[in-house]
């Protein structure tokens, strides 16, 4: 009888056990997001703003979170190509983030969209706003911004202006330029703004309207110079660049960026997302990094920016209604 009551006492101690392990296993012993690599789009050509940003950020968000964040670019049509891959292809599980920008919010009226980024895309956070520098060649005679009204006015659609490519945030604070301004001056699109730049120096093309965190690097090599920034006061970083706003009251034009995943990726995926973006908006590098390129703040966290994106939807949908911008097809 003992050993029939001490027979019973250890299985119901192993079952026990097991019962325990399954439990545990359950509530959360399986392996937690993320368990492999994250692939981070960015939509557009090498050299330019988003691309620093994205590998300044895969390398913080890397150690955050414990697996590697690859940038992958896929350039091409203002910033499409690469958000339609993840809003339309990718799987929502987290493990493929888009980087995107402005063009994520002006295409929506500017272009004919197989997708919506109000539905496909959910924000994880937003990162900052960042301005535009109007560039032209060290040697240009234009030392200010009414120089260069001055001589648009005088020649009508004679001055060209290269931009990273239609929708573009280049190409956008361009057309806004002549329409604040009221001259005319062509537009010339190209694959990247680093393409542009060789042109801007040999004088085939005029100005550039370039994010400063591709512009900053080319002024340092002494053959292009800032005429001006288009965000609405003089940055700190470069007291010396006066606003367009000094000249045309008002004007103010930056990009944003921001990381996004397709809709449907799990609550708590977003969140552990979410959290190793803006901690690592926290760290020394990435501050140093935005200061260097005159960043301003958006809604860094996902809720808040998606309110912030449907606002900026409307406003570009507004400017195409009253004429201030053309679709672009």
């Amino acid at each position: 009888m003992n050993n029939t009551r001490s027979a019973i006492l250890s299985i119901a101690t192993a079952a026990a056990a097991l019962a325990a392990a399954g439990s545990a296993f359950a509530q959360g012993a399986a392996p937690t997001f993320p368990t492999r690599p994250i692939t981070m789009i960015v939509p557009f050509a090498p050299g330019g703003s988003a691309e620093v940003l994205g590998r300044e950020f895969g390398i913080e968000m890397t150690k955050l979170l414990g697996q590697n964040v690859i940038i992958e670019l896929r350039p091409g049509a203002g910033g499409n190509i690469g958000a339609e891959y993840v809003a339309k292809q990718s799987r929502p599980d987290g493990y493929t983030l888009l980087l995107g920008s402005l063009s994520v919010s002006t295409n929506v009226s500017l272009m004919r969209l197989n997708w919506d980024p109000r539905k496909d895309l959910v924000p994880v956070a937003g990162i900052a706003t960042v301005p535009n520098l109007l560039v032209i060649a060290t040697d240009s005679p234009w030392k200010t911004v009414t120089d260069l009204v001055n001589a648009a006015k005088a020649k009508p659609g004679a001055l060209f202006f290269g931009s990273s490519g239609p929708g573009t945030s280049s190409h956008l604070a361009g057309e806004l330029f002549q329409d604040r301004g009221g001259v005319t001056i062509t537009h010339v699109p190209y694959k990247g703004s680093g393409a542009v730049y060789p042109d801007l120096i040999a004088g085939r093309v005029n100005m550039l309207f370039d994010l400063a965190g591709s512009a900053v690097g080319q002024i340092s090599g002494g053959k292009v110079r800032a005429l001006a920034t288009t965000a609405r006061k003089r940055s700190p970083a470069m007291p010396d660049v006066p606003s367009i706003s000094e000249t045309f009251a008002g004007f103010e034009f930056g990009s944003w960026f921001a990381l996004f995943a397709p809709t449907g990726t799990p609550k708590d995926v977003l969140a552990t997302l979410e959290q190793s973006v803006i901690r690592s908006m926290q760290t020394d590098r990435l501050k140093t990094r935005l200061t260097q390129i005159a960043a301003e703040p958006v809604p860094h966290p996902g809720a808040e920016f998606a309110k912030f994106l449907v606002s900026d939807v409307e406003r570009y949908a507004r400017l195409v209604r009253e004429g201030k911008l053309a679709p672009l097809q």
